[in-house]
């Protein structure tokens, strides 16, 4: 069957959205659907990189969103420089401090090995295994590389802790004497699943089970929330999911840390990784874009800025941008996501007076392009973070209690109340 989408205009609290209903969004993926992701990062283009190791296993945790019967684990050594091999690898359902659920523990195989070579450049997905996941459950992670990694792909932002141990661990049910905290995700970016059908009467859930992609910079990564409580803004939307009921809808949070849509900042720019983040995941259904804030701060900052963020307008500064290209780059977005079969929204650039990289002209860039966002109609729905963060006797401010203290960056307060704004409905 051909991908089709069906659209009609109406108006909300949100603003004009199109609606409509999507057939066969996701043919080709035979039921899986991304209920967990990690953007993969270059080790030079990430906030925090991970040193080379070699003889160790990774443990790493993962939360996530929409639960299944069977999972699968990409791995990933895309920004390799050399064949990543694999010594084992197992995933088993969490238990607290590193450790595993007895009877849960899962080997991973590849092409029926329990061994693979990842070649550079390229990501690996395990074979699929048998292993209830219920929503929103915590998983075990678990990789041994015997030989040398110089060059780690890796996820700079880390809000969940992992571990470093010494030789090969993946089998061990507790954290093992030895282990020393991980600085970043390294080398797995994404958890698929086949969600549940218990019986043919809910085989429709299945076959209606979507994934959402968050897609964007900092916001969406999560700075700012409290390490290991799932208080990012993508976490708390499928927490508010989960409990609503109906066809499972799972989420992929897709955010960078200084991440831009136009030019590379760490990471590659929205635009360029857009297939691999967004369009080739399995059982997409409905894209959130929020991103565009980095672009104009970096072209509008003063250039005599310092703090925090001055080494990172140093770095990636180069040629301003107009809200003219940053609008261009939505719709190269918009037109790419409806080629798929997606629908996609906008969420509002959030305010950011007070912070380092704060200008009156910037911030007459945020409004102009958040004016475009709202009243353009070329979005299919608006998220309007804007209203929900901004002061309302300073509305170029975050309110107070939003912010983790630098006017930039949600606090756990901040992003649930963007996440408690989203209608549900829109993913529906």
């Amino acid at each position: 069957m051909t991908d089709e989408f069906i659209s009609t205009t109406t108006s909300s609290s949100t603003g004009t959205r199109r609606t409509g209903r999507l057939i066969d969004p996701s043919a080709a993926d035979d039921g899986w659907v991304r209920t967990w992701a990690a953007s993969p990062q270059a080790p030079e283009a990430s906030t925090v990189a991970v040193e080379p190791f070699a003889d160790a296993t990774l443990r790493q945790v993962v939360r996530v969103s929409g639960g299944g019967r069977r999972i699968r684990i990409r791995f990933t050594n895309e920004y390799g420089t050399a064949p990543l091999v694999i010594g084992a690898a197992q995933v088993g359902l969490a238990a607290p401090g590193g450790g595993v659920r007895p009877g849960s523990e899962r080997v991973l195989t590849f092409g029926g090995s329990p061994t693979a070579a990842v070649p550079a450049g390229a990501p690996i997905l395990s074979d699929p295994v048998d292993l209830t996941l219920p929503a929103l459950s915590r998983l075990t992670v678990s990789l041994y590389l015997p030989g040398h990694v110089e060059s780690c792909t890796c996820h700079g932002t880390d809000v969940q802790t992992g571990w470093q141990i010494p030789g090969d661990a993946v089998a061990a049910s507790s954290l093992p004497a030895g282990a020393e905290p991980l600085p970043a995700r390294a080398l797995i970016s994404a958890v698929e699943v086949l969600p549940d059908t218990p019986d043919t009467a809910t085989a429709t859930a299945t076959a209606n089970a979507t994934a959402i992609v968050a897609l964007g910079d900092s916001l969406t990564d999560g700075v700012g929330s409290t390490p290991d409580a799932d208080r990012r803004w993508p976490d708390v939307l499928a927490e508010r999911l989960a409990e609503h009921g109906g066809p499972a809808v799972h989420v992929s949070n897709q955010g960078i840390g200084g991440n831009r849509l136009l030019k590379d900042g760490f990471g590659v720019s929205a635009l360029a990784r857009f297939d691999r983040d967004v369009l080739a995941t399995p059982g997409l259904g409905h894209v959130v874009v929020f991103e565009g804030m980095n672009d104009i701060a970096l072209s509008f900052a003063p250039r005599d800025a310092d703090g925090p963020m001055a080494e990172f307008f140093e770095a990636f500064a180069g040629t301003p941008v107009t809200t003219d290209d940053i609008i261009a780059g939505y719709r190269q977005l918009i037109a790419r996501a409806h080629g798929r079969g997606a629908r996609i929204y906008a969420a509002t650039l959030t305010p950011y007076e007070g912070s380092d990289a704060f200008s009156s002209e910037g911030e007459n860039a945020r409004r102009t392009v958040n004016a475009w966002i709202r009243t353009s109609g070329a979005f299919d729905a608006v998220l309007d973070f804007d209203a929900v963060w901004r002061d309302p006797d300073h509305p170029g401010r975050i309110k107070d209690g939003f912010h983790e203290g630098d006017h930039i960056h949600g606090n756990d307060a901040g992003y649930t109340a963007l996440a408690d704004s989203v209608d549900l409905s829109l993913f529906k």
